[in-house]
């Protein structure tokens, strides 16, 4: 089944939490991320860079680890730095992504593509939001997170924030995160993945790792 991009937020065995996301994609498969110092950019591969003139949503900062390595936030597209500047500047994650997400709305192109996003917070015991803005509405909620659990939304099919998009999360790492969103579980049935991207909470910060799927 193709749903196209996926957010996945989760927490490990040993209850450190992560952010996951996968680019899948039918028209734009020639994208690789590439890691930063505290951030992650969807980018065209080399000799494909003429792409981001045929479609202005294929290019962005997926990834921004912010306040001193406690907060993640995951999206697919351009809206990962509204909301990581929003909390900076103290807002905190539900508000954040919900203005932003209504502000920037979802994506104008020939699917109405909608806007995902989730946000990892290690401060004040931990927390894990997921957001979507569709068409037909916005949706924000502070998913019910536990060790070895994971929850996910994707722009197509499954695009709502339901408990019934969840299971058992096996990753310790950022890379093994990354496996697992590009075939692991579910995500095996889950069709034309590009790359993934994760951010895993160690001990004073977000360990970042970055995977492209093994045909592309």
């Amino acid at each position: 089944m193709y749903v196209g991009r996926i957010v996945s937020i989760a927490m490990t065995q040993d209850s450190r939490l992560c952010g996951v996301y996968r680019v899948s994609s039918r028209s734009f498969p020639n994208r690789t991320a590439v890691v930063r110092e505290n951030r992650v950019s969807i980018v065209p591969k080399p000799g494909h860079e003429a792409d981001v003139h045929k479609n202005p949503y294929i290019a962005y900062n997926c990834v921004r680890v912010v306040c001193g390595g406690d907060v993640a936030v995951i999206t697919n597209g351009s809206h990962t730095d509204p909301i990581a500047e929003k909390i900076i500047s103290g807002m905190n994650p539900r508000d954040a992504l919900l203005l932003s997400l209504m502000t920037l709305d979802y994506e104008k192109d020939d699917y109405k593509t909608p806007r995902i996003a989730g946000v990892v917070d290690k401060r004040n015991g931990g927390s894990g939001y997921l957001g979507i803005v569709r068409e037909d509405g916005l949706h924000v909620r502070r998913m019910p997170l536990e060790a070895g659990m994971f929850y996910y939304v994707a722009t197509y099919e499954e695009g709502t924030l339901s408990e019934a998009q969840s299971g058992m999360f096996p990753a310790k790492t950022a890379e093994e995160a990354c496996q697992f969103l590009l075939g692991g579980g579910v995500f095996a049935e889950r069709t034309h993945p590009v790359t993934a991207v994760a951010a895993v909470r160690s001990n004073s910060d977000f360990e970042l790792a970055a995977m492209d799927a093994p045909h592309t």
